[in-house]
């Protein structure tokens, strides 16, 4: 896929990996202030089922969920995980099943693309 017209060389990407409680999220920030592309899966109908968030669920369905939700992503805001020039995932705080998942799916994405990882802690 190509690029869009106005990335430049100055221009900083990240692919953003958020995934501390029920939903699972993913968004491409131009230069830290501009949302190309910001895609969610919520599980709220899911858990309305138990009267609350069930920590066990939440992270199965962000297994299930996460590779879809990063390529909607990515394929929004008309870029490449090539183009990207970072990894950005939540560490916390949040559920320890849930944020295992994301960073686990950020860590082996910024290593297969050989791209830098910056965890934060929302």
């Amino acid at each position: 896929m190509a690029m869009k017209k106005n990335h430049t060389e100055e221009d900083v990407y990240i692919l953003a990996i958020e995934s501390s409680c029920d939903e699972t999220a993913a968004a491409v920030v131009k230069n830290g202030r501009e949302i190309l592309s910001n895609v969610i899966s919520s599980q709220i109908d899911l858990h309305t089922l138990y009267g609350g968030v069930v920590p066990e669920i939440a992270s199965r369905k962000h297994i299930e969920k996460i590779n879809q939700v990063i390529e909607s992503a990515l394929l929004e805001s008309g870029l490449t995980l090539e183009n990207m020039d970072a990894i950005g995932v939540t560490y916390g705080p949040g559920l320890v099943g849930a944020l295992l998942v994301g960073v686990a799916e950020a860590k082996a994405m910024a290593y297969a693309a050989n791209k830098p990882l910056v965890e934060s802690i929302i």
